[in-house]
């Protein structure tokens, strides 16, 4: 008896052994199925349905103006102020918004000043005086400004980058062939005052001008067509340009100066051939003239070439005026001079109505 109960233990025991051994290895691959399920769900991507629809670059967003700001070397980040003529306001309008979206980190914003008229010279004084980081100017610097700028401890320094030139706005049916340089400064110094003078009919001049405080334009011509002399008591003072051209078109006398391209393309004046010497007139336009009949469907262009090689007479540079203070104002008036001497700086200039100056 006791035998047979020692073959029955030894039997249940092996028994309990075999179903413990088989539990243990099917937990074990129980458990391996359960991982390695898990591991290939997190192996596998997950895919977006519309990511075949617009596929996106990477790289460019991690660095989306590395190659389109190469050309600028030390383009530095931030906000930068800056301000200064008007001439240059096609400039800022359609030129200054391309370098934005190239380079997203180097902002640019236009300030104007609080009380004085923008220009050449109160940009100048605002640089001078540390509310700008860098100037655009219709002229070069004066002595003076450079005297004021380092007893403020820093230098100024100008840079061409691009070829303006004077036009001298009459109304559209003034029937002359052109004027000499002589003749527009005794014009506006009050020798010459009826338009017979100069080989038109028996018609009072009417000379209208802004005022010297309003800009480099301004200055360039009492510097360089009236050699300094002052207005004749016969000439208009006006605000604007705008309100030049108006009165211009409305008066058989009148006439103006300004900036070539604010003046060439106008359809209610038009501009007139300048010369050293009478025998020798050059259109600031592109001949064929286009009369104001064909206006606006056609218009004038600039005679860029007269401009550049100098048979036109009466030119000018443009300049960016930048501080030389070794600091992020030097940098950031550098960078954006640089960029506007790049091909597509200076092709975005011809564009605005100005001439390459390289």
């Amino acid at each position: 008896m006791s035998q047979k109960n020692e073959t029955l233990g030894l039997f249940l025991a092996i028994l309990v052994t075999i179903g413990l051994t088989f539990g243990g290895l099917w937990f074990l691959i129980e458990r391996w199925g359960q991982i390695s399920s898990r591991n290939q769900i997190n192996s596998t991507p997950i895919v977006n349905p519309s990511a075949n629809k617009n596929p996106v670059n990477t790289s460019a967003i991690a660095n989306p103006t590395t190659t389109s700001c190469s050309s600028v070397p030390n383009l530095p980040a931030g906000t930068f102020n800056y301000g200064g003529s008007t001439t240059w306001a096609p400039i800022r309008k359609d030129v200054d918004p391309e370098l934005q979206k190239t380079c997203p980190q180097f902002i640019l914003r236009y300030v104007q000043p609080a009380v004085e008229k923008p220009g050449s010279g109160t940009g100048i004084k605002m640089l001078i005086d540390n509310q700008l980081a860098f100037s655009q100017s219709s002229r070069p610097l004066k002595g003076e400004e450079n005297q004021k700028a380092q007893q403020k401890g820093f230098s100024l320094k100008e840079i061409p980058v691009a070829i303006d030139g004077i036009a001298i706005a009459v109304n559209q049916n003034l029937n002359i062939p052109g004027l000499t340089v002589s003749q527009i400064k005794d014009i506006y110094t009050g020798k010459i005052t009826n338009w017979q003078q100069v080989g038109g009919l028996n018609l009072p001049i009417v000379p209208y001008t802004r005022s010297k405080e309003a800009g480099g334009t301004v200055e360039f011509f009492v510097e360089n067509v009236l050699n300094k002399e002052d207005f004749g008591k016969n000439v208009s003072y006006v605000g604007t340009t705008t309100e030049a051209l108006r009165k211009v078109a409305l008066s058989p006398g009148g006439i103006y100066y300004a900036s070539a391209p604010e003046v060439v393309p106008q359809c209610m004046i038009k501009s007139l051939p300048v010369g050293r010497v009478s025998r020798q007139l050059v259109p600031p336009y592109q001949e064929p003239f286009i009369p104001s009949s064909e206006c606006p469907s056609k218009r004038n262009h600039l005679n860029a070439q007269a401009f550049r090689s100098g048979n036109y007479p009466i030119t000018r540079n443009l300049f960016v005026i930048s501080k030389q203070n070794g600091q992020t104002d030097q940098q950031a008036g550098d960078a954006y001079t640089n960029w506007l001497l790049t091909s597509q700086g200076q092709e975005l200039i011809e564009k605005a109505g100005f001439v390459r100056i390289k």
